[in-house]
């Protein structure tokens, strides 16, 4: 069994009046989401944080009921992620109908990334181009993959990670909640190991630092969540900050073993 440590923190950046992206940890729950309300939209911080809150209360109320780990016969998936879609499909109703009915949020959307940890596994589920790593034995490796026009450029081989970076189109999404009614996210289960590190994070950050600095900043710090996310945030400023800067880092650590009489007595 692992325990499980989070860290969470946001930063306007360099270049924004406003911060559109919002973020939300529960450890005891084991529940992590953040969401890049979209650039280029109105009202994008509406959006983000309806996504976050929806989905973060939709799961803190439901997920200690269900099965832990059961899969379900339909779909091959647990019923946690069955129960993150849904909350992500609840929480795109929600904001497409708040951009209808609003005058002031019509054209909002956001990315979403959620996850859930339980019983030594993890559910990521995500719309957008917001993105979770994974760092096990000090090897960065990418959990999502974008829902992005210059992914699926670099998918194909045609730029490099590092061209992407600074493409005209990096920030062009093929897929966000409340921008039409219906969303389906990638759904990735894994099993989590302790001693793995999570990262969740805004393209704030993915834009300007690279993977292998990524790699080498949450190696560095990775016995201090905080510290590695402040580190993060910094190395995206000192990049010019030109978008608003969001992380969540989790860390599996093993759970201490429980002795005989406290297992018996249920302790």
């Amino acid at each position: 069994m692992t325990s499980l440590e989070m860290h969470a923190a946001t930063d306007v950046g360099k270049r924004r009046k406003h911060n559109e992206d919002c973020v939300k940890i529960t450890p005891t729950h084991g529940i992590a989401v953040l969401a890049d309300g979209m650039g280029g939209y109105s009202a994008g911080e509406v959006a983000s944080a309806m996504a976050v809150d929806i989905i973060t209360d939709r799961l803190q109320q439901q997920i200690l009921t269900i099965p832990t780990a059961a899969i379900d016969s339909a779909t091959g998936f647990t019923g946690e992620s069955i129960l993150v879609r849904e909350a992500i499909r609840h929480s795109n109703d929600a904001i497409y109908q708040e951009a209808k009915t609003n005058a002031g949020c019509a054209g909002m959307g956001t990315t979403v990334l959620a996850a859930v940890f339980y019983a030594d596994r993890i559910t990521a589920a995500h719309v957008g181009d917001s993105r979770m790593y994974r760092l096990r034995d000090n090897r960065l490796s990418h959990v999502t993959e974008d829902h992005s026009l210059i992914h699926e450029q670099v998918r194909r081989g045609l730029v490099t990670a590092a061209d992407a970076r600074n493409s005209s189109i990096k920030n062009l999404v093929t897929r966000a909640l409340g921008i039409e009614q219906g969303v389906d996210p990638d759904i990735v289960e894994d099993t989590v190991l302790p001693g793995d590190m999570y990262l969740m994070c805004s393209d704030g950050l993915t834009d300007v630092v690279a993977d292998e600095v990524i790699q080498q900043t949450m190696t560095r710090h990775r016995n201090n969540l905080e510290k590695s996310a402040e580190q993060l945030i910094h190395l995206a400023n000192e990049a010019g900050g030109p978008d608003n800067i969001s992380v969540i880092l989790i860390s599996a650590k093993a759970a201490p073993k429980r002795g005989f009489f406290s297992r018996l007595l249920g302790k």
